[in-house]
C-alpha cells in the first residue's frame, strides 16, 4: 500500500520558510518532483516555477541550462493549458532535485524575501486568476525556450522574469505580474539583440571571404 505523503501546510510561511519546512520533515537526499508539488499545496504551481527560475539564476556551466531547462518546459506547458495539477514523466520526476539543490534556493530567496515580504500582498488580483495565469504560462513557457536554447546571456533575464511571474502566483500579487512583464519584454530585447549582433557577425564574416576568395582570383 503506497504509503501517504504528509502535507505541508502552505499557511503563511514565507517561501523560504516553507522550502526548509518539507527538507527538514523529508530527510531524504532527493525529492521527486510530483512529492515536491504535493508538499507545496495550494503553491505548487508558483513555488515549482519560482524553485526552477531560480535555480537557472545560480551560477551555472555552459549549456547546462539545456537540462535544467527542462522541468521549467513542462511546467510551463501545462501552465498555458490550464492542468489543475502538475505531472511529470516517470524519468524527470524520479530523477527530482537534490536536497542541497533545494537549500541553495531557500537559502538565497531568503535574505530578500525577509526584507521584501511585507511589500508582497494581494492586489490586482485579476493578473493572478485562472485565466491570467494560463497567460503567465505561455509568457512563461516561450521564456522557457529561450532560456534552454544555448543562447549566449540568454538564460538569466528569462530566469528573472520567470521568477517574479512565481512570486506574483505565490503571493498572488499583480503588481508583480506587471514587473514581470516588463522583465520578459526586456528578456526579449537581449535576445534579440544577441541574435542579430550573432547574425550580423556571420554576415561580415561572409563577406570577408568571399572578398578573400576574389581577391585571390578563386572561383
Amino acid at each position: 500500500m503506497t504509503e501517504a505523503v504528509p502535507i505541508v501546510d502552505a499557511g503563511p510561511l514565507p517561501f523560504s520558510q516553507l522550502l526548509m519546512h518539507i527538507l527538514n520533515e523529508h530527510g531524504g537526499d532527493r525529492l521527486s518532483f510530483s512529492e515536491l508539488a504535493a508538499r507545496l499545496r495550494d503553491r505548487a504551481w508558483g513555488g515549482l516555477l519560482l524553485i526552477f527560475a531560480a535555480f537557472n539564476l545560480l551560477p551555472l556551466p555552459p549549456g547546462a541550462t539545456t537540462v535544467t531547462g527542462l522541468p521549467l518546459l513542462v511546467i510551463t506547458a501545462q501552465m498555458a493549458i490550464g492542468r489543475s495539477r502538475p505531472w511529470f514523466p516517470r524519468k524527470l520526476d524520479q530523477r527530482g532535485m537534490g536536497r542541497d539543490h533545494l537549500a541553495k534556493i531557500a537559502a538565497k530567496i531568503a535574505p530578500w524575501e525577509e526584507r521584501v515580504e511585507k511589500i508582497f500582498k494581494p492586489r490586482l488580483c485579476g493578473l493572478t486568476s485562472h485565466r491570467a495565469a494560463r497567460v503567465i504560462g505561455l509568457i512563461s513557457f516561450i521564456l522557457s525556450v529561450i532560456l534552454w536554447l544555448p543562447i549566449p546571456l540568454g538564460n538569466h533575464a528569462p530566469a528573472l522574469a520567470m521568477t517574479l511571474f512565481a512570486l506574483a502566483l505565490i503571493y498572488r500579487d499583480g503588481a508583480l505580474v506587471i514587473l514581470g512583464a516588463v522583465a520578459t519584454v526586456a528578456s526579449f530585447a537581449l535576445v534579440s539583440v544577441t541574435l542579430g549582433a550573432a547574425a550580423w557577425a556571420v554576415v561580415a564574416l561572409w563577406h570577408q571571404l568571399v572578398g578573400l576568395r576574389a581577391g585571390l582570383g578563386l572561383p
